[in-house]
């Protein structure tokens, strides 16, 4: 089955998804951005990694050593024997400890001088949820729009609140943002909802003349096709949360899904 959507596709927005279609993204689009801006910039796939504290997990005893206890017929005093013995068994649990977190991103560098003209962030569910994760990438972002480089920022997920903007009453479902260094506090915001094609954007260089445009729609199309989604994905599942709005879920029917 060819690409099922004319935009973004909402299954490959779950989980057992997003994290290839996440690192897949990253490269498809830098691959196909490099021809067009060479030889005067060039463009590196990076890697951001921090830490993310996991929930303090209490275990139980081991359950077959429990289930031998109440089984076994011994004399009384091997029993008591056995009974302290398990007494002073020592439970398994699990202290906090911090998972490593790897994250890529694109930075579009000057060829004769190895600056950073602009960055691309595609941003994933620890980028958006409450935690470590968002408020890492919220500083980020911040010495981004605090310096000289352009910010093209993709969101392509539903869930969670989306990164804050002085309008923050825009009910749209996916996002695009390009900011410019030199028109900030000032921002271009791409919207668009399920049943919409991605949008071409511009990817902003040194000088406005110098922009290109991007396709996403049509990189998006071509690795849903490499990475076989159309065999791995159950289209008779119901889209992964959050909920669909009635008039996504009226329009989602409407489409031959198989």
């Amino acid at each position: 089955m060819p690409y099922p959507f004319p935009g973004m596709n909402p299954y490959l927005e779950q989980p057992a998804f997003w994290s290839s279609v996440h690192s897949r993204l990253i490269v498809a689009l830098a691959d196909a951005v490099a021809p067009q801006i060479l030889p005067h910039y060039y463009i590196e796939v990076e890697t951001r990694t921090y830490s993310e504290d996991t929930e303090l997990l209490i275990g139980i005893p081991d359950a077959v050593v429990l289930t031998k206890a109440t089984t076994l017929s011994l004399p009384p005093k091997q029993s008591l024997n056995t009974t302290v013995a398990l007494q002073n068994r020592p439970q398994f649990v699990q202290i906090p400890s911090s998972s490593e977190v790897k994250e890529r991103y694109l930075e579009v560098r000057d060829t004769a001088t190895n600056s950073v003209i602009t960055v691309i962030e595609l941003l994933s569910p620890v980028n958006k949820r409450p935690g470590k994760g968002r408020a890492t990438y919220e500083e980020k972002r911040q010495k981004i729009l605090d310096s000289t480089a352009h910010l093209v920022e993709i969101d392509l997920l539903r869930a969670f609140t989306p990164m804050p903007l002085l309008q923050d009453n825009i009910p749209w479902d996916y996002r695009i943002l390009i900011s410019r260094s030199e028109q900030r506090p000032q921002a271009d915001l791409y919207g668009f909802n399920l049943p919409e094609p991605i949008p071409y954007f511009p990817l902003p260089l040194k000088n406005p003349e110098e922009s290109i445009e991007v396709n996403l729609q049509k990189i998006l199309e071509a690795l849903y096709d490499r990475a076989g989604y159309e065999y791995r994905i159950d289209y008779q599942q119901p889209v992964p949360p959050p909920a669909l709005s009635p008039a996504n879920q009226t329009w989602l029917a409407q489409l031959q899904l198989s």
